[in-house]
């Protein structure tokens, strides 16, 4: 998700963290100036269902307005094809390779050292 609430703040002429206090003063909602800060500086991990109201309110916006969503990478953006052909040609088409499993493949297990 990208969080908007600077573009938002700044079309109701909002250009610093206190002055976004005092709007949410303005509709009853109190947070820190620290939590008010870290909504303004960047992305929240978190935001709470009331909060996300009282922020909306104070802003005259909707939640769509504040968010807006981003793609997600797919398993063939994080290069699964190109794993797939580790050591063929450039034909990807081909047949796969297998991949070595770790400890040679043999199903036993060595004994720990004395």
């Amino acid at each position: 998700m990208k969080w908007n609430l600077r573009w938002v703040a700044a079309r109701r002429d909002i250009w610093r963290p206190t002055q976004l206090q005092a709007a949410f003063r303005e509709v009853g909602f109190e947070p820190s100036l620290s939590k008010v800060a870290a909504l303004w500086s960047g992305k929240p991990i978190t935001v709470r269902l009331d909060d996300l109201d009282m922020i909306c309110t104070a802003l005259e916006c909707t939640v769509a307005d504040l968010m807006e969503a981003e793609p997600v990478a797919t398993a063939t953006d994080r290069g699964e094809s190109e794993r797939r052909v580790v050591g063929g040609g450039s034909d990807p088409s081909g047949p796969a390779r297998p991949i070595p499993r770790p400890g040679g493949g043999t199903g036993r297990r060595s004994m720990p050292p004395n």
